[in-house]
């Protein structure tokens, strides 16, 4: 059973350790982030949509408190609020009550109310959990460095995907998929962000440019200065609606681990982390898995995905995989002329050349991660580790002690 997810709201510091400690000890639920001020509730309630938030209630704040609560219902319906305070005064619980909190639960915490408090939460999350199931699975592209390919594999895993698909090109300054897919633009994330409020089937389907019967693309902005406009909570609520509409999102990411990427991380089913055979390109995907590490990100969320391979490299694949602990997953071929030659053309290359090695590869990689063979091994891969381990001597084998095993 999946644990519970919470986050907490208390300006004073023994109350959100208490709250952490009865959380972590239950062993139903896990703690997500503890907030000290509402703005940062809001945003992580968006961000992260935990199961349920804890608000600490006092009497000098009781007004601010409930006028909280009563946002958070309409904010974040689907998120069971639970008010506490260290004075269980019929006023105060009953204003909680007609706020919009489902629990009540007094401080300090007693064992068997803060049981029966899980319980509830529990049955609350079952039913929501059933009745708005999310339909995509959502899928982000990223490397930690420029010039990794990550836009054209992000397009071609879009458009090999089965089903309806939507890639959205978060690269908001300077975004290219709209030319990988020759698409003339009218609107972007930015016409998203600006009716966020007025959002419906018809509108998102107007903002929305398509490309074929299944693939549509959410362009990055027209104009480089529209980017100051979205902000990570308004990309958290026009995809949460999005992902609605579709079987599949994928996520062009840029390679810094700005507010908009990490937002798009965090709402990621599944993270392709694109890597280059090359000292720049090891060293920043080592750097990125960090940073996912320190997300707190599944090791099954991520993973690795060889760009541009060819069987004349002499790196050694399986010093690389120690390296990075991490098993490659994929191993896209290096063919410049055909890459290139589907850019200009503005067609995905697994449509205008679907029996390439270089599609069928990236096919591969779309079953695997849409969860066909979703633990299985490359199917290349024997071939590809004896291609490399089966010479003599490497001529420029690559030594990884100097790269950095921390984030700066």
């Amino acid at each position: 059973m999946q644990p519970l997810t919470f986050v907490t709201l208390s300006k004073k510091t023994e109350t959100s350790k208490e709250l952490k400690e009865a959380l972590v000890g239950s062993g139903r639920a896990r703690l997500l982030s503890s907030c000290e001020t509402p703005d940062q509730l809001l945003g992580d309630l968006i961000r992260l949509r935990p199961a349920a938030a804890i608000i600490h209630i006092t009497t000098e704040t009781a007004e601010k408190d409930l006028a909280l609560i009563k946002q958070l219902g309409v904010k974040s319906p689907n998120t069971a609020v639970i008010s506490t305070s260290d004075e269980a005064v019929p006023a105060l619980i009953l204003g909680s009550m007609r706020a919009g909190a489902r629990e009540f639960l007094q401080l300090p915490i007693l064992a068997d109310e803060f049981r029966t408090v899980m319980d509830r939460v529990g049955e609350f999350y079952a039913t929501v959990e059933s009745s708005t199931k999310r339909k995509a699975h959502v899928i982000a592209t990223f490397s930690g460095k420029g010039g990794a390919g990550v836009s054209f594999l992000a397009t071609n895993l879009a458009a090999a995907m089965p089903g309806s698909t939507l890639i959205v090109d978060l690269n908001l300054q300077a975004g290219d998929i709209a030319s990988f897919l020759g698409l003339d633009i009218k609107y972007s994330l930015t016409d998203f962000v600006r009716n966020r409020a007025r959002l419906d089937d018809s509108l998102m389907t107007s903002l929305v440019t398509p490309y074929s019967a299944d693939l549509a693309l959410l362009a990055a902005p027209l104009e480089a200065h529209e980017a100051e406009e979205i902000g990570p909570q308004d990309l958290s609520e026009v995809l949460y609606l999005l992902v609605q509409r579709y079987e599949h999102v994928i996520l062009d990411l840029p390679h810094t681990f700005d507010p908009i990427t990490v937002a798009g991380l965090d709402l990621a089913d599944d993270v392709l982390l694109v890597l280059t055979l090359d000292i720049p390109g090891i060293r920043s995907t080592k750097r990125a898995l960090k940073v996912f590490e320190r997300l707190n990100y599944p090791k099954r969320k991520v993973h690795v995905v060889v760009n541009r391979f060819s069987k004349n490299n002499d790196v050694p694949l399986q010093k690389i995989e120690t390296h990075l602990g991490e098993q490659l997953i994929g191993f896209v071929p290096n063919d410049y002329r055909k890459v290139m030659d589907s850019i200009n053309l503005g067609r995905p290359l697994v449509q205008s050349d679907a029996g390439s090695k270089i599609s069928l590869e990236i096919k591969r990689i779309a079953g695997l991660v849409k969860g066909e063979n979703h633990d299985a091994s490359p199917q290349p891969r024997k071939s590809l580790f004896n291609s490399v381990f089966g010479r003599s001597k490497s001529q420029n084998g690559l030594e990884f002690s100097a790269a950095p095993e921390t984030v700066s």
